[in-house]
C-alpha cells in the first residue's frame, strides 16, 4: 500500500525542468514587457524576436498541460482500471480545469480595474481551465489527438486572417474588430497545442511509464531549482507580476502612477 501511494505521486522530473525553464522565460518577457508598458523602455515586446520568444514560452506551457493530462489518465488507468468509466475521474478535471479558469476570472477583473483598456477577456489562464475541461474525452482518443490538434491550429491560424463584428466568439478565436487585449489565447488554435501535448503524452508515457531513456539530472542543484519552479508553476503565475511591478515601482523604474 505504502509503495503504490509512493507510485501515485511519481512525477516525471523532465516535465518540471522543462515547465521550470518557461517560468524562467515568462518572468524574464513580463518583465521587458512592464518596462516597455509603464515605464516606456524602448524594448520591442509586439513583434519580431521577443515576440517569437513570448509564443514559444506560452506554447511550452500549453504543450505540458496537454502531456500531463495524459499523464494523469494514464494513472488512473493503471492504479483504478475502472475508475476511468466513473463520473469522479470527470468531476476531478472539471473542478481542477474550474479553478484555473476562475484565476483567470479573478485576472480579468484586476486587469479591468487598473487597465480598463487592454484588459484580459480570454487569458492564458481562461484557456488551460477550458481546456483542462474539454479535454476529458479526448484523453482516450490517444493518437487521432495529432490531426485534430493540427487540425485546430490550422482552423485558428485560418480565423486569424479575419475580424469579425461580434465579440461573444471572441475566446473561440473570432477576434472582433478593433480588438486590444494584453493577454489573449483563444481555444482555436491554442486547444490544438493542448491535444498535440496529449499525443506525446500518450505516446511517450504510456501506463504511467517512460518509454524512453533519458540521463538523471534530477539531482543536480540547478535541475532542483528549475523543477520546483515548475511544480509551483500557477503561483508564480499569479504572484510574479504583481511583485516584477511593485519591485520596479519601488526602485523608481515605473514612471507612471499605478492607481
Amino acid at each position: 500500500m505504502k509503495e503504490m501511494k509512493m507510485n501515485l505521486k511519481k512525477r516525471f522530473w523532465e516535465i518540471d525542468f522543462l515547465r521550470g525553464i518557461a517560468i524562467i522565460m515568462m518572468v524574464l518577457y513580463h518583465l521587458l514587457y512592464n518596462l516597455h508598458y509603464f515605464a516606456h523602455y524602448n524594448v520591442n515586446v509586439y513583434s519580431g524576436f521577443w515576440m517569437y520568444f513570448a509564443r514559444t514560452t506560452a506554447t511550452i506551457f500549453i504543450f505540458l498541460v496537454g502531456v500531463s493530462l495524459s499523464i494523469s489518465f494514464s494513472r488512473a488507468k493503471h492504479f483504478s482500471p475502472n475508475v476511468t468509466k466513473k463520473t469522479r475521474l470527470f468531476l476531478k478535471y472539471l473542478r481542477r480545469g474550474l479553478k484555473v479558469f476562475s484565476w483567470g476570472l479573478i485576472i480579468t477583473l484586476i486587469t479591468w480595474f487598473f487597465l480598463r483598456e487592454g484588459f484580459v477577456i480570454f487569458g492564458i489562464l481562461h484557456l488551460i481551465g477550458i481546456s483542462i475541461i474539454l479535454a476529458y474525452p479526448f484523453l482516450k482518443l490517444h493518437y487521432w489527438n495529432l490531426l485534430i490538434g493540427l487540425f485546430c491550429i490550422f482552423v485558428g491560424v485560418y480565423l486569424k486572417g479575419f475580424v469579425f463584428n461580434f465579440y461573444w466568439l471572441s475566446w473561440l478565436g473570432f477576434r472582433p474588430a478593433q480588438f486590444y487585449t494584453v493577454d489573449y489565447f483563444p481555444l482555436l488554435p491554442w486547444f490544438g497545442v493542448v491535444l498535440i501535448g496529449i499525443f506525446f503524452g500518450s505516446l511517450l508515457y504510456p501506463d504511467y511509464s517512460r518509454k524512453f531513456q533519458i540521463v538523471d539530472f534530477s539531482s543536480l542543484s540547478g535541475v532542483k531549482i528549475l523543477c520546483f519552479l515548475g511544480k509551483h508553476s500557477l503561483l508564480i503565475y499569479l504572484l510574479h507580476q504583481p511583485l516584477i511591478i511593485a519591485i520596479l515601482y519601488l526602485f523608481g523604474v515605473v514612471k507612471v502612477s499605478l492607481f
